[in-house]
């Protein structure tokens, strides 16, 4: 199953999405590429595939990508190898922005979206400026586009307040493992269980 993790930036998607890692068996994390420059204590592979712009865009008019966009001046995208290779062996998360969630919203019918919020502006511009990864004209733009990714909210399942990290990441933990339990997911097996009551 993919899950698609969205909302606006500083809302805690990143830190969310590790919780779950750590504490949900068979559920992997879709790395995205981007041109941007690495930071601090990224690592390559495993927080982003870092690639310079023409790559990107190269990429991107191959049909590489399931999703790309270009946010806050740079370029990130999900390739279709890392979809295909995850995915055969577990669930796996998708963190993108609400431009890629639509375009995944195209292309996949087996997909659980997910919209992550936090519980007032106020607090975004605080965690954003808090974190120290952008100058204030950075910080200024990524929340100008928050006033309006906030709006997309309908176009989403599940909706997480990051309001205490402890409860939204038990928020975040329960969708996924809810998820699992559907009918449709359960059909494999069931159909062994159907079969052992037949005579």
């Amino acid at each position: 199953m993919l899950f698609v993790v969205s909302g606006p930036s500083g809302c805690g998607k990143s830190t969310l999405i590790q919780r779950v890692l750590e504490d949900v068996a068979d559920v992997h994390f879709s790395v995205s590429h981007t041109t941007r420059i690495k930071r601090g204590p990224e690592v390559e592979g495993k927080d982003y595939y870092f690639v310079p712009k023409e790559e990107f865009l190269k990429m991107a008019k191959t049909g590489k990508f399931v999703e790309w966009a270009e946010v806050h001046g740079h370029c990130y995208g999900t390739s279709q190898k890392e979809i295909a290779r995850k995915s055969s062996s577990g669930d796996l998360v998708l963190d993108i922005d609400v431009q890629g969630a639509r375009q995944v919203k195209k292309k996949f019918k087996k997909v659980v979206f997910i919209f992550v919020i936090p519980p007032e502006f106020k607090e975004l511009k605080r965690r954003l400026e808090k974190r120290g990864q952008d100058n204030p004209a950075a910080i200024a733009k990524r929340l100008e586009n928050a006033r309006r990714e906030i709006r997309a909210y309908p176009e989403f399942e599940y909706l997480v307040v990051n309001d205490d990290l402890e409860r939204a990441a038990e928020d975040l933990k329960s969708i996924i493992l809810a998820s699992r339990c559907r009918l449709e997911s359960r059909k494999p097996e069931l159909q062994s269980i159907l079969q052992s009551f037949s005579k």
